[in-house]
């Protein structure tokens, strides 16, 4: 019998061609909901996901047949490990396919915050040339802390290599990753010097909200902050407060704790109201890991994955 695979999200034709190549019968429905992957994934061998769709506990208990879970890019956080790893369901990602363009965003961002830059062309705009108001702050010379150093953290530290700064970097589950540009430190470390503090790490039960108003507090300098992971690490309501008090220099953000802004209660616009206006901020619409080229490689990279379990 010919095993299946559910395609739940729009993919490149060369990546459909490949699961064919596979031995796959492919159902492609990109409108499929919740309720009714639940009914069918019992039918289903592997299934691809990308964010719209919960690989949760409700859904793999009645996926008996289920062998592959495809998820294009980093995060796992829709899927339920410890279940799928229950029933021996392969999970395969592809942050590798991303990680140049996660780090690319977030310097452009950085560098964008540093030196005004859509504060100044709002003005421009506005017909005020604002030379004076704007002078910038330059990254040169400046210590820039990396929270977590898998494959954006480490793809991050690269980059940010020709730019003169003092790279440190800590990551609770690896080591021994320090090399003459990047420095392995523990958080007490990070917290007594960083500059910059950037994050890129997996949205966790443990690392819910791990940002908060004690963590922020617990650096010695005033920083400047990135979040280019998951918005729930961060607590919004905290990082206001401590922008508010100047503990918080600036921000760049591309991802918040609800991404559906058509969903956001009047509490939840009045916080991001307050977020945007305190100036300090550049919010994007979770686009850091999306470009052309990173979508064609998370593709690649699931494909190249995926054949070599085949392969065993």
């Amino acid at each position: 019998m010919q095993k299946r695979f559910l395609i739940t999200e729009s993919v490149p034709e060369f990546f459909s061609d490949g699961l064919i190549k596979f031995g796959f019968e492919l159902d492609i429905n990109t409108q499929i909901s919740q309720v009714e992957i639940e009914e069918t994934i019992s039918q289903y061998d592997g299934l691809f996901i990308r964010g719209r769709i919960k690989a949760d506990t409700k859904l793999l208990e009645r996926a008996a047949k289920l062998k592959y879970i495809l998820r294009p890019g980093s995060g796992l956080d829709i899927i339920d490990i410890s279940k799928a790893a229950e029933q021996k369901i392969i999970l395969i990602n592809s942050p590798e396919g991303n990680r140049d363009a996660v780090a690319e965003h977030a310097i452009g961002m950085l560098l964008s915050l540093l030196n005004h830059i859509p504060q100044s062309f709002d003005d421009l705009k506005n017909n005020k040339w604002s030379r004076v108001e704007s002078a910038g702050s330059e990254l040169m010379s400046k210590t820039i802390g990396i929270i977590g150093f898998g494959n954006t953290g480490a793809a991050f530290a690269k980059k940010l290599s020709g730019f003169d700064v003092r790279i440190l970097a800590y990551d609770k589950f690896i080591s021994g990753f320090g090399n003459d540009l990047i420095t392995e430190v523990g958080l007490n470390q990070m917290y007594a010097e960083a500059d910059i503090v950037s994050f890129h790490i997996p949205l966790t039960s443990e690392n819910t909200f791990l940002v908060d108003h004690k963590y922020l507090e617990s650096f010695k300098k005033d920083i400047y902050l990135i979040n280019t992971s998951r918005g729930k690490i961060l607590k919004s309501t905290d990082l206001i407060e401590a922008i508010t008090k100047g503990k918080i220099k600036g921000a760049c953000l591309d991802v918040l704790e609800n991404e559906n802004l058509p969903t956001y209660s009047a509490e939840e616009k009045s916080l991001l109201n307050k977020l945007i206006s305190t100036g300090k901020v550049i919010i994007t619409p979770h686009i850091a890991g999306k470009t052309k080229e990173s979508e064609e490689k998370i593709h690649l990279y699931l494909l190249h994955k995926l054949h070599e379990i085949l392969s065993y």
